[in-house]
């Protein structure tokens, strides 16, 4: 089976930037599905952050990280694909654990709901200190 492993969370100060990483674990082609970013803050639900289609399209960003948040993915020369999430003017309540989560459809769904992903990562922590 498929597994997702992100990468990149650490500390960091309020209006510092992180990007974080969502690979494959083996040689499955991220790149022909929706690719979603969640969150989960401690005693809260999990969060849609952002999701990037297989092609085409305009990712989808949750309003709450608009214009500090972007999402992308890349291919590398022996066709792994990863996608990123690039944080940028990070705050206190940005503080969650991370997850990439793989929908097995090409395009994004109308809504980020973590039921409409079928594979999840194990997550990376994130902590903006103030």
């Amino acid at each position: 089976d498929v597994q997702l492993v992100e990468s990149g969370g650490g500390l960091v100060q309020a209006g510092g930037s992180l990007r974080l990483s969502c690979e494959a674990s083996a040689l499955f082609g991220l790149d022909v599905y929706a690719i979603g970013w969640f969150r989960q803050a401690p005693g809260k639900e999990r969060e849609g952050v952002s999701c990037i289609s297989s092609s085409g399209g305009p990712p989808k960003i949750a309003e709450s990280v608009r214009g500090r948040f972007t999402i992308s993915r890349a291919t590398s020369d022996n066709a792994k694909s990863t996608v990123y999430l690039q944080m940028n003017s990070l705050k206190p309540e940005d503080t969650a654990v991370y997850y990439c989560a793989l929908d097995l459809e090409r395009l994004c769904a109308k809504n980020l709901w973590p039921d409409d992903y079928d594979v999840w990562g194990q997550g990376t922590q994130v902590t903006v200190s103030s």
